[in-house]
């Protein structure tokens, strides 16, 4: 219930917030927007009016003759045709400027949501379906657009005319204008209450279309899976029950957006005809009439109130009909800002990265590249330290969980000095990933420390961090664009020959240059146009132009076959020459040449040494070698 109390209130407080971003950003524009409003609410009132106008000057005409009221007709009629034409310019002004604050907008909110999603933690996309981030861009962009562009200029337009056509009712017969005071309050009641049914609908149903394109997009990415076993009736079957969950809840909004404007156009005939009725016997009766204008009862006074009546009670309509796409946008915004709301990566690094080199044998930091690197190191008493950029990593017992409740690394501590290999083995869940993951600092220990060339990892700001590593993982990620753009990713602004170079060095250059189109190539849907193993190398390309002095590779070669990775074993020995390389490997042969071998198990370190220590003790690694114990 406290959920629900407070989903509500941060839904609508989620419009104002949306008013004033957007006012921040167009306000120029809006009041052109607002003034362009107000002048084709002024034409519309001025055209409901001239009944009026008309009717006294053909009264006129009655008692003074025709020949006296042609000149006064034809003026009427030269008026309306310029209240017209002005009203079609400011519709046609606030039409065309309404369009380009909405789409200028939206377009400045997806760069805001983007950037706000590069800099939130890698915890958030790992606890988030992908498919529902994606419904932020998609389906809560496309509610705002429609309040913004559509919406909010109406709700202006029509509340500007139900206040002229106020004034104006009370300015012609106060008596009527009592009547239909009693019918807007029975309007605005049922208003009220069908939207308020319809308002926690609408927000179930965001989340359930934001569901679906979740389901949808976990499918297309799974679909080989999906046939592989069979389990298409199955994959149907569960999208059935997300899909009706979305079927249910946009049938019950809708149920009771739907009926309203049937309600609120049936409430306006009634008044429509008790109005006609009430100034019928109005004037029968002779009763006096109350009103500013100071005219008597009559035709004059209830034909254009009769006029005006038929318009309130649309400009009411219109109104009501808007609240479908005020609380949609309600929901869409609230998502929305939710995103925009989450805390971002904290980092609270002063230690850089910068280029540097040897002066007098003491280490400075230069402009121009070198090829060395130090850590730009200030202290508090403000003097700065440069240590040179070695690649020396430890550990110092480190303990680690995801969740408070549940630790995964226990005590874990290790050292890599720079130009060695070390490698984790052990049974899928033991913690080899979590490792890599916690020295790039895509989450943060809870306790212990992590010492990157004697500098405590916490004090390194983390884009240098993660400037100095260097990681192969086992799902590769190519990105739309051509062969040598995806080699590039590694170090933007990397020549062509480079980019050749760490692919000759990762022994992707023979493929490459078999391809339709050499490095040039376009790639397109995560590179499906090559093969894993090629997705693989390329990755790995990627890498090393990156040049880092330590290197991560997360099951790199698995999903090479055996040939592919004979072929690349080379390359990847040239790629870890005179780097810290950290290995995870299920194939225990790729990891045979490794310096020291950590062995894991449910998060604690149990054996550490070369493969021949590790051989001779006969323990858990022995067993996995020679296949007395599998990994899982």
């Amino acid at each position: 219930m406290k959920k629900q109390m407070h989903d509500q209130r941060s839904a609508k407080g989620a419009i104002p917030r949306l008013l004033k971003m957007l006012f921040a950003d167009y306000k120029k524009q809006l009041i052109l927007v607002l003034v362009c409003i107000l002048l084709t609410s002024i034409a519309s009132t001025i055209a409901s009016l001239f009944m009026n106008i008309f009717i006294n000057i053909i009264n006129e005409g009655i008692v003074s003759g025709w020949d006296a009221i042609s000149h006064k007709i034809f003026i009427a009629i030269g008026i309306m045709l310029c209240v017209y034409a002005m009203g079609w310019v400011a519709s046609f002004l606030h039409t065309r400027n309404m369009a380009i604050v909405t789409q200028g907008f939206m377009n400045k909110l997806r760069k805001r949501m983007f950037e706000k999603m590069q800099s939130l933690p890698l915890k958030y996309f790992d606890t988030h379906p992908h498919g529902d981030i994606m419904s932020y861009y998609t389906n809560d962009i496309d509610t705002l657009r429609e309040l913004i562009s559509r919406t909010l200029p109406q709700i202006v337009m029509s509340g500007l005319i139900l206040s002229f056509l106020i004034f104006y009712m009370l300015y012609l017969s106060a008596w009527m204008a009592i009547v239909v005071a009693v019918a807007t309050v029975a309007m605005v009641f049922v208003t009220k209450k069908i939207g308020g049914n319809s308002a926690k609908y609408f927000m179930k149903m965001q989340k359930s279309i934001a569901t679906t394109e979740g389901f949808t997009e976990e499918m297309m990415n799974g679909q080989k899976v999906v046939k592989v076993f069979n389990h298409e009736a199955q994959s149907i079957e569960d999208f059935d029950e997300v899909n009706d969950k979305l079927c249910s809840d946009a049938t019950k909004a809708n149920r009771f957006a739907n009926i309203l404007m049937p309600i609120m156009g049936n409430i306006g005939n009634i008044l429509y005809v008790f109005v006609a009725f009430v100034g019928g016997l109005l004037i029968i009766n002779r009763v006096p009439n109350v009103s500013i204008s100071g005219q008597l009862m009559g035709i004059a006074v209830v034909v254009p109130f009769l006029n005006m009546t038929r318009q309130f009670t649309n400009n009411v309509s219109q109104l009501s009909q808007q609240m479908n796409a005020i609380v949609m946008a309600m929901a869409g915004a609230r998502r929305i800002f939710e995103l925009l709301d989450e805390e971002g990566e904290v980092d609270n690094g002063y230690v850089k990265l910068v280029n540097a080199k040897e002066v007098d044998g003491e280490i400075v930091e230069c402009e121009e590249r070198t090829g060395m690197w130090a850590w730009k190191h200030p202290h508090e008493d403000g003097t700065t330290t440069y240590t040179r950029l070695m690649g020396d990593v430890r550990i110092e017992h480190m303990d680690f969980g995801y969740v408070p409740e549940k630790t995964v690394l226990n005590d874990i501590t290790l050292y890599a000095e720079p130009g060695q290999k070390v490698a984790f083995v052990g049974a899928t869940g033991a913690g080899k990933t979590t490792i890599t993951n916690l020295i790039n600092r895509f989450y943060d220990i809870d306790d212990g420390k992590i010492r990157y060339d004697g500098i405590n990892i916490n004090k390194i700001k983390k884009a240098d961090l993660r400037r100095s590593l260097g990681i192969v993982l086992q799902d590769t990620n190519l990105f739309t664009g051509t062969v040598m753009e995806n080699i590039r990713y590694g170090k933007l602004d990397a020549t062509d020959d480079e980019c050749i170079a760490a692919a000759k060095l990762a022994n992707a250059h023979d493929f490459i240059s078999r391809l339709p189109d050499g490095y040039d190539t376009m790639l397109t849907s995560n590179g499906a146009n090559l093969s894993q193993g090629q997705r693989q190398l390329l990755s790995i390309a990627r890498a090393a132009v990156a040049d880092p002095p330590v290197m991560i590779l997360d099951e790199a070669t698995s999903s090479i076959d055996t040939r592919t990775e004979a072929l690349v074993s080379k390359g990847m020995d040239a790629l870890m020459h005179g780097r810290t390389v950290f290995v995870i490997a299920h194939r225990l042969s790729t990891v045979r040449n490794s310096d020291v071998i950590m062995v894991l198990e449910h998060g604690h370190i149990i054996e550490r040494g070369s493969h021949e220590k590790l051989i001779e003790e006969k323990g858990k690694y022995y067993q996995l070698y020679t296949g007395a114990f599998e990994l899982e």
